[in-house]
């Protein structure tokens, strides 16, 4: 079956189409001002502006949970990629809940760093029962009632540590790694 030669685009023209298209591709990286496609940033040495509204040395945390009455123990589970730190506590009395490791410091978002020293601080916090329910009048039992709280570390993290502390309101026990 032959065509018809005068329907057939001349070789010069499909070529400027596809040159067109490509351009067209390539510009499309081009739409935000940040992209590194972006031929007006080209050599400008300009760097795009981070993607996160995390402030740069993590958040301040205003806990309104108190910390747990005492800190029982403390320890190390194996992980594939880091430790798994255990802590177990007693609250004064049953329904405390939301349990959680929390830094003495201001953290960056998304890591645990020692202080300069080589010790990780953490407080364990909880939130208690509401007062005047019956979880808030009855005590704890130390078997029954003991509160857990996990935090994972990674093994990049680890290396900066050399010890840490956990602190209730009442006692703090100290791990080495």
């Amino acid at each position: 079956m032959m065509t018809d030669p005068s329907r057939r685009l001349p070789i010069p023209r499909a070529r400027t189409l596809l040159t067109l298209a490509c351009a067209a591709a390539l510009l499309a990286g081009c739409g935000r001002g940040d992209s590194s496609w972006n031929p007006l940033r080209w050599g400008s040495g300009q760097r795009s502006a981070p993607s996160t509204l995390d402030p740069a040395g993590g958040y301040v945390r205003d806990e309104a949970r108190p910390p747990v009455a005492q800190v029982l123990s403390a320890r190390w589970e194996p992980l594939v990629e880091g430790r798994l730190l255990v802590v177990e506590g007693i609250a004064p009395t049953k329904g405390w809940w939301n349990a959680e490791l929390v830094s003495n410091t201001q953290q960056p978002t998304g890591k645990m760093l020692p202080d300069p020293d080589g010790v990780l601080r953490l407080r364990l916090l909880a939130v208690p029962p509401r007062p005047g329910s019956p979880d808030a009048i009855r005590a704890a039992q130390p078997v029954a009632d003991t509160i857990t709280a996990a935090l994972t570390l990674s093994t990049a993290e680890l290396r900066r540590i050399d010890a840490v502390e956990i602190t209730g309101a009442a006692n703090a026990i100290a791990l080495r790694r």
